[in-house]
Parts: structure tokens; C-alpha cells; sequence
């Protein structure tokens, strides 16, 4: 492979504390400001809510006409505190020094918005481990994984077949089949094994080097 694609939330770090904490300070906000009460499971119930568009799942929790407003109150909380709510998953290091060491490009590839997606990245310095980090734009455009994995190929003049994308979610695998990439599901993040096999994962790795291993054999 010439280049590995990486998600960000449930591949690169373990996002979901300060996600969920996110998730509910908006529900709560929206319902103090007139909006619908609205009663969110507990956090093991809403690990769906990880990687998916933010606006995707806030339409599907509380409707289309809400999902602007919660988007608004959730990065209220997000931006100066949740984004840092995170830790960067054991053997990431080693996964991107194995893949340097072979001469393989790196990139991010998230639905997350890309501002946010590389202040993370640099505050646990990683940002300059990657030739680009590239995510969703700030109105939710670009929030796909076929359209955000197509930009990056065509930005950095890359062959699909030379390509892998590491991610966590079904999502990250269509967007990879999607345009000829090959998908590696990432057991260790959010997703599970039925919903990266189902989305057509060519591999699976239990840990952030065997994926990297993977990445490079195929």
C-alpha cells in the first residue's frame, strides 16, 4: 500500500466521554431553551452515536427540525472542553511508526468537523504523523466517507487500489468499497465485528498494529 486512510473517534483515540457528556449537555440545553424534552439511554445504548455525521444522529434522537439547534448546543461544550475529553488507543504510536518505517503516506479521513478533528490531533501530537487530516466542513458538508475518502484520493493524486482505510464503523467501510479502496475494521473502536463484516471489511484487526500489518501485506 502507498497510503492508509485512518478514522479519528474509535480508530486513532476513544472519543466517547466526552462525546456522550456532549450529547446529553445539548439535549438539556435544547430542552431548557423551549425545545422537546427528550430522554437519552444510557451511554452503552448510544455507542451508535460515535462516528456517524453529528447531524445524521441528532435528526434520527429528535427529528430534522432539531438537529441544527443540537449541533449549536453541543459544540458549546464540545469545543473548549469535550474535544479533550479523549485518550489516544494503546499501540497507535507503534501502528504509524511501522507504517512510516515502510514508506506509507498518512491521512486522516473523519466525518468529525476538520477543525476540531486536527486540534485534537495536535494536542495529543499526532497532526504532523499525517501528510493531511481532512473531515466534514463546518454546515456538515463532506460528512460522508465515499465523498471525504474520494477527495482525499483525488487531492493527493493516489491509485484506489493502492490505498487502505482503517476505521471503526460500517460507515468507514462503505465509503472504502464505495470507491475502491480496501477496508480494515478496527475491532478495538466503536463498531462491531457483524457490522464491519456486513459492510463489506476485507480485514479485521483486533489491535492498531495488526491493522497496520494488514495495511501493508495487502
Amino acid at each position: 500500500m502507498r497510503a492508509v486512510l485512518f478514522d479519528l473517534d474509535g480508530t486513532l483515540t476513544d472519543s466517547s466521554l466526552g462525546i456522550f457528556r456532549c450529547v446529553r449537555y445539548a439535549f438539556t440545553r435544547l430542552a431548557e431553551t423551549g425545545g422537546p424534552v427528550i430522554a437519552l439511554p444510557e451511554d452503552a445504548d448510544l455507542r451508535w452515536i460515535v462516528g456517524p455525521p453529528l447531524r445524521e444522529s441528532f435528526a434520527k434522537l429528535a427529528g430534522e427540525q432539531e438537529k441544527e439547534r443540537l449541533v449549536a448546543f453541543y459544540l458549546e461544550r464540545y469545543s473548549p472542553i469535550g474535544a479533550f475529553e479523549n485518550k489516544v488507543y494503546d499501540g497507535v504510536g507503534q501502528a504509524l511508526d511501522a507504517l512510516e518505517a515502510q514508506g506509507a503516506r498518512l491521512f486522516v479521513a473523519t466525518s468529525k468537523n476538520e477543525i476540531d478533528a486536527r486540534r485534537i490531533l495536535e494536542h495529543f501530537g499526532l497532526a504532523a504523523r499525517f501528510e493531511s487530516i481532512n473531515g466534514a466542513r463546518a454546515d456538515g458538508s463532506r460528512a460522508g466517507k465515499q465523498e471525504l475518502i474520494g477527495d482525499v484520493i483525488a487531492a493527493h493524486g493516489l491509485s484506489p487500489r493502492e490505498v487502505a482505510m482503517i476505521g471503526d464503523r460500517e460507515y468507514d467501510m462503505i465509503g472504502a468499497k464505495s470507491v475502491g479502496v480496501t477496508g480494515v475494521g478496527a475491532l478495538w473502536g466503536y463498531g462491531t465485528q457483524a457490522e464491519l463484516k456486513a459492510a463489506g471489511a476485507d480485514a479485521l484487526a483486533e489491535t492498531p498494529v495488526e491493522a497496520a500489518e494488514i495495511a501493508l501485506r495487502r
